[in-house]
């Protein structure tokens, strides 16, 4: 007998390679915390109350899996509003970077602040995601550049994981130079490799390796460093790629079987062939293109032509991306990026969950996977890419069990 049995909804079951695979009236079964059943109601193997011990009616409400937000920085001190305004003032993000601003001034302030604070103001941004149905979260270190204040970082962010939320770690140590390896990125990335990384493995900080390959940050050679001992430790690996320039970030992490490729404003076709062939997600970030106010679109109809599966993430960041709306990313991904909005869906779920070796976990409504699901208020699964400022989420359901809406 199951546990619960949610009937009269209809299900944005993202089960499927095109569209929302929906089925309308449709009806689920949990049993310990995991999918039993889905399918029309029509369907259903007997009668509800001799199913399940519970049945809920969903009001012929909207479901759809919960959300993943497979990319963010949630874990950092300070903010950067003043770089923000010297933006407007006409500086690139480029000019703040050399200049000692952007990421390395949110080092100094990470550095400086205890666990207590970061993990009060990481659950402040957490809760807002959550508030909008995100069930699963990536959380990216790099805001440290140092062995203590990763792992501080990174240990922040475990705790951020309950009842209402999935977290994925990522160590993002080649992030930028500290200012005391200055001219010196080798010897950095002898840190990161021979120090760092392998104290982030050996206590289980992270569930994957991330870095960022541009002129700004660091070379191709320098990151084949970072991903080869990240490898050797059993780490799966992603890759901030072809940000600013076309860097062959997206073939390199193809080369090394990444989870997924990040930003790729700049990606050439040969890059979108070499993610296809090693099925690495594109993961599209439009609150970061839309903050640096950037007019190079990524490769959509590159990554439609090839098969590359695109996700949407927040970036949420103090600086490039200060986005805490999942909900707002789907619909710049279709304003800005041309995305359908099926598209942007499944970037948010199944794509998403593939981004973070999620794939048997979350992210469709399918038996087998985790009972975490959002009913929303809305009459087609369109609108929650198609209005702007606005949360129709009624209820969020993880593990099987509802959350009120003041929990997540």
């Amino acid at each position: 007998m199951w546990d619960v049995l949610w009937i009269n909804a209809h299900l944005a079951t993202m089960d499927g390679d095109t569209g929302y695979a929906a089925i309308e009236d449709g009806a689920i079964g949990v049993a310990d915390g995991q999918i039993a059943w889905v399918g029309p109601r029509a369907d259903l193997p007997g009668a509800a109350d001799a199913l399940a011990r519970d049945v809920q009616d969903a009001g012929g409400r909207w479901v759809t899996p919960g959300l993943v937000d497979c990319h963010t920085h949630l874990v950092y001190g300070g903010n950067r509003a003043r770089e923000f305004a010297l933006r407007l003032d006409g500086a690139s993000y480029e000019e703040i970077a050399r200049a000692g601003g952007g990421i390395l001034s949110t080092v100094t302030a990470t550095r400086a602040a205890d666990q207590e604070t970061l993990l009060h103001d990481a659950r402040r941004r957490l809760a807002a995601l959550q508030a909008e149905g995100v069930t699963t979260v990536e959380i990216k270190s790099g805001y440290g550049l140092d062995a203590e204040t990763e792992c501080r970082m990174l240990r922040t962010a475990g705790l951020l994981g309950d009842a209402g939320i999935r977290v994925r770690r990522t160590y993002l140590g080649a992030h930028a130079i500290p200012l005391e390896f200055h001219g010196d990125a080798d010897g950095y990335i002898d840190l990161v490799c021979d120090q760092v990384l392998p104290r982030v493995a050996d206590a289980g900080l992270a569930d994957a390796v991330d870095g960022f390959l541009e002129t700004i940050a660091f070379t191709t050679a320098q990151i084949t460093r970072v991903f080869e001992t990240a490898h050797r430790h059993g780490l799966a690996v992603k890759l901030h790629a072809d940000q600013l320039t076309d860097g062959d970030g997206a073939a390199l992490a193809a080369e090394y079987g990444a989870l997924s490729a990040d930003h790729l404003e700049y990606t050439s076709e040969d890059g979108v062939e070499a993610m296809a062939e090693a099925g690495t997600v594109a993961v599209l970030l439009p609150g970061a293109f839309y903050t640096l106010r950037e007019t190079k679109l990524p490769p959509i109809d590159a990554f439609r032509r090839h098969g590359v599966p695109m996700a949407v993430a927040t970036d949420s960041n103090p600086g490039s991306a200060p986005v805490t709306s999942l909900l707002l990313m789907l619909n710049m991904a279709c304003t800005l990026f041309r995305l359908t909005t099926a598209e942007a869906l499944a970037g948010v779920t199944r794509n998403a969950a593939d981004a973070l070796g999620l794939r048997d976990v979350c992210g469709r409504l399918a038996p087998g996977l985790a009972a975490d699901f959002v009913l929303w208020d809305i009459d087609d699964p369109a609108e929650l890419c198609y209005r702007i400022g606005w949360n129709p989420r009624v209820m969020t359901v993880v593990g099987g069990k509802p959350l009120s809406p003041g929990d997540g």
